[in-house]
């Protein structure tokens, strides 16, 4: 059946479609079972016409951009996993820079350096792209993308292409109004004139610190949790003792507690019981209910499979 989807598919579309794919291909952690249908979508079209197949067949449907936050289960995914990053179209509009929703923010960063823009710098070092950082409302202490945000294209559930301005939209920590609302197609972000020297620097400097404190050298998914309010994830996980916890091929990095790297080979029921160890023993000792950052996608497998 997925076969007979997937040639299907193929037919009419300008993208790859690949069956079964494993999505620890396709992620920054390094870890997932197979999506039953992968989708590299190569234009806009290519994504109108997945959505309305996938409302078709009945299937469902995940948009992926760079894979980063996020853990797919070994199970893998059923139903349709849509990638966008070979989506990479960026132009620079005066003091904007317009770009599809697969730009990676480190070439948006790229082309507004190159023009002489700022507001971007803040985002140097994050692996995400354009569309997943917008629904997520990606960012740092500095700034997040929905403060820079201009406009936004999407297809609405109901197969319409929408445009909304910065105040239609919503936007909080680690959380946008456009999440579940459709597919991110394109956005615009408002920027200001800065010599290239200055984005530069700023740059630069956001870059030491994330290698200085990240464990960027291993494959990991960022940062597992969101910080609770007044506090750092952080900074309670290493007071409990947990940087350096193992299970598996996955462990509670040694650089910074809140991220789990991928020491090789790990599968995610690993980074599930360090998850699991690591909330419990948060909880116990401060009280605190971490949440996570991170989303999870796909089947779990039973003892027998692994």
């Amino acid at each position: 059946m997925i076969s007979i989807l997937a040639r299907e598919l193929q037919r009419r579309i300008a993208g790859q479609v690949r069956c079964f794919e494993p999505l620890s291909r396709h992620t920054t952690w390094r870890i997932g079972g197979p999506a039953e249908l992968l989708i590299l979508p190569q234009r806009e079209e290519d994504i109108l016409f997945c959505f309305e197949f996938a409302k078709r067949q009945g299937l469902p449907l995940h948009i992926m951009g760079n894979g980063s936050n996020l853990l797919v289960l070994d199970g893998g995914v059923k139903g349709m996993v849509l990638q966008t990053k070979s989506l990479q179209e960026v132009r620079v509009e005066g003091d904007c820079i317009w770009a599809t929703s697969g730009a990676y923010l480190s070439h948006i960063l790229k082309a507004a350096l190159l023009n002489g823009l700022g507001g971007m710098e803040f985002f140097a070092g994050i692996p995400a792209t354009l569309g997943g950082g917008l629904v997520m409302n990606a960012g740092t202490p500095q700034g997040t993308l929905g403060e820079v945000v201009k406009e936004v294209w999407f297809l609405g559930e109901d197969g319409r292409r929408l445009r909304l301005l910065k105040d239609e939209l919503e936007f909080s920590y680690r959380r946008s109004s456009l999440k579940g609302k459709g597919v991110l197609l394109a956005a615009s972000l408002q920027l200001y004139p800065q010599a290239p020297e200055l984005t530069k620097e700023k740059a630069r400097a956001v870059i030491l610190k994330k290698k200085a404190t990240q464990p960027l050298e291993w494959p990991n998914g960022g940062s597992v949790f969101k910080n609770p309010p007044g506090d750092y994830a952080g900074r309670l996980i290493e007071a409990v003792g947990a940087k350096g916890w193992r299970e598996g091929g996955a462990q509670v990095s040694t650089k910074h507690g809140n991220f789990i790297v991928n020491l090789g080979g790990a599968r995610a029921r690993d980074v599930l019981i360090l998850i699991d160890r690591v909330r419990e023993a948060v909880f116990k000792t401060f009280g605190v209910a971490l949440e996570l950052e991170i989303e999870i996608w796909g089947e779990e497998v039973d003892a027998g499979g692994l």
